[in-house]
């Protein structure tokens, strides 16, 4: 008989699955239940988009493309971040196209991490980038940022976690799970910090499109920052495109050179018809882009006073698609919390302690949702409370 658990990566088996899944298998068990936990839009991919799609089909475009994505798709991002966000990069040799963010991510990761280095990445944040970097056999320095901060991270706090043996910052803003952002000010004094070393930063932008009551600031915005920068987007969040699977990294040609190097072995291209439809979404998508953060941002308005009417303490998030409300006074921890809510409430939010240290007393709720599932939700959320309270 085959022991397959002495075959397995020792850094693959010593991994904990996300704690995001678990909450979906119970919900998957339900019928009528709420979901506030997923991130995704929940509206269709605008039709044009999907038309331009469809048409490449029809045309027969269906032979791989360039290992770097097409030509017209990097000069259409180029144009793009230029237009929407004052940054300039060579499409020749600067960008290219990846399957969704999450590629990007990874192939920022093994490009760059020798075993060792360390990776500081502040959290709560999304679930991959401390997986990532231990599989590519470096080593996460998690930096727990604050809820008075609005989860910011610090000069100070970047500063006590430097070493010599650090090779990358992950700056993941605007934020998921919390919905923080980093403003101009913020950026230049991490750029102070890094001044003299050579860290590199992957900053994560998937939501740079969805800001509310300001201009979403890149590092790349920042001269001192701008050569020592990866800057990694996607379609899925702007566009509604997370089904498509296409995303894009921007940065130094060096470094660029190598991290194409892993995509041609692993991936060769990113998917044909998702660039041709991406392309599209580009050159004529941002009134959809408008229209989404403009219906985006009044279900947060709506969550937002709905929580603080039942007393739940929540900062103002002005940034992506979630809210981040303390739930730590009623007796139970995170977990428990949403896992009660859930089974007794059908409604499906996520503990903060999915997105690492710093989120105890927390949980993630997603506003990408209908209105009519926010107010019914708030309605549940309201009778649970009142049942913990006369416990």
């Amino acid at each position: 008989m085959m022991d397959y658990d002495s075959l397995m990566s020792e850094n693959v088996r010593a991994l904990q699955p996300s704690g995001i899944r678990k909450f979906f298998d119970i919900l998957d068990t339900m019928k009528g239940a709420i979901s506030l936990g997923i991130g995704e839009p929940d509206f269709t991919t605008p039709w044009h988009i999907r038309e331009a799609g469809v048409y490449s089909l029809e045309q027969g475009f269906t032979k791989y493309t360039s290992n770097a994505g097409l030509t017209r798709l990097r000069s259409a991002i180029s144009q793009y971040l230029k237009r929407r966000f004052s940054i300039s990069y060579d499409p020749s040799n600067e960008i290219f196209v990846t399957v969704g963010g999450s590629e990007a991510i990874d192939l920022c990761v093994r490009a760059m991490i020798n075993p060792g280095d360390e990776v500081i990445i502040p959290v709560p944040s999304f679930v991959c980038y401390g997986p990532l970097v231990t599989m590519a056999h470096g080593v996460p320095v998690y930096v727990e940022t604050k809820a008075e901060n609005e989860f910011r991270l610090t000069p100070d706090e970047l500063r006590a976690a430097v070493t010599p043996r650090t090779k990358l910052l992950v700056l993941p803003y605007p934020n998921n799970p919390t919905g923080g952002i980093m403003e101009l000010e913020d950026l230049r004094a991490i750029a102070e910090v890094l001044r003299d070393t050579n860290i590199m930063v992957l900053s994560d932008e998937i939501y740079a499109e969805l800001t509310y009551g300001q201009h979403h600031v890149s590092p790349c915005n920042i001269p001192e920052l701008y050569e020592r920068t990866l800057l990694v987007n996607g379609f899925s969040k702007a566009y509604a495109m997370t089904g498509w699977r296409l995303g894009y990294v921007c940065g130094p040609a060096p470094i660029l050179k190598q991290m194409l190097k892993i995509h041609q072995y692993g991936i060769m291209s990113a998917p044909t018809t998702s660039q041709y439809a991406a392309v599209e979404a580009l050159n004529n998508g941002d009134g959809d882009i408008e229209l989404m953060r403009e219906s985006y941002d009044k279900r947060r308005k709506l969550l937002l006073t709905g929580l603080r009417r039942l007393g739940i303490e929540c900062f103002e998030p002005r940034g992506a698609f979630y809210m981040f409300p303390k739930i730590g006074g009623f007796g139970l921890s995170s977990d428990e919390f949403c896992t009660r809510f859930l089974r007794e409430e059908q409604v499906a939010i996520i503990p903060g302690t999915a997105f690492g240290a710093g989120g105890e007393g927390f949980s993630r709720i997603c506003y990408a949702s209908s209105v009519e599932n926010i107010e019914t939700a708030l309605s549940r959320l309201e009778a649970f409370l009142e049942r913990l309270k006369n416990q």
